[in-house]
């Protein structure tokens, strides 16, 4: 098994490059998708966010007001840090048990969209890193996610700067590039993860 960690900054492309990827037959463990399940209603990850903010972060259906929240721990780093400790450790445990029910030949892509911020580089036998220039990943949070370039800006400031992210690199897909040469890249990408996958390991 080859564990990949798959990372780039908002904008840059990687959930293109994680779609591309399992086209080509990873098994994705997307860290974004097991953070919202973990909390879904009726876990206890939930009632532990709840016990710990209050029942206002709840929506009318009793499920997580996602942007309530947000407006709550974004702007002050000690509640960031406790919904962190509450969500990681159920998100880490989740990524652990798809992992671990993976081939033993897989290839286990987890995207990972924080993984330069919160040091995660020595979880993976291998860091992907998508990467675009900064003007790119603007036009395409205001052009394709209908972001003013206001609030886009600053989601991009409040990530890894984009040295950090390429420093953990050992791949560096660069997107600045139309779909058909990206697909291209992937693919060579693939190919080289493939084998990666099928060396013994030492």
């Amino acid at each position: 098994m080859l564990k990949v960690g798959l990372t780039g900054g908002i904008g840059a492309g990687k959930s293109e490059v994680s779609r591309l990827l399992v086209e080509h037959g990873a098994v994705l463990i997307d860290a974004d998708r097991i953070a919202r399940e973990v909390v879904a209603p009726g876990t206890p990850g939930l009632a532990a966010v709840v016990e710990a903010f209050g029942e206002d972060v709840l929506a009318p259906d009793g499920s997580l007001d996602r942007p309530k929240l947000g407006s709550i721990v974004f702007s002050d780093p000690q509640k960031l840090a406790v919904l962190n400790a509450i969500v990681h450790p159920l998100v880490g445990t989740r990524s652990r048990a798809l992992e671990d029910a993976a081939p033993g030949d897989a290839v286990v892509v987890h995207d990972v969209p924080l993984l330069a911020e919160n040091g995660l580089a020595a979880l993976y036998d291998l860091v992907i890193v998508v990467d675009a220039r900064p003007e790119t990943q603007l036009d395409r949070l205001v052009r394709l996610r209908g972001m003013t370039e206001e609030g886009a800006r600053a989601r991009m400031a409040a990530q890894a700067p984009r040295d950090k992210r390429l420093a953990i690199a050992d791949v560096v897909i660069d997107n600045d590039v139309p779909l058909e040469e990206l697909e291209r890249r992937v693919r060579d990408v693939w190919a080289d993860l493939v084998s990666r996958a099928r060396r013994p390991q030492e």
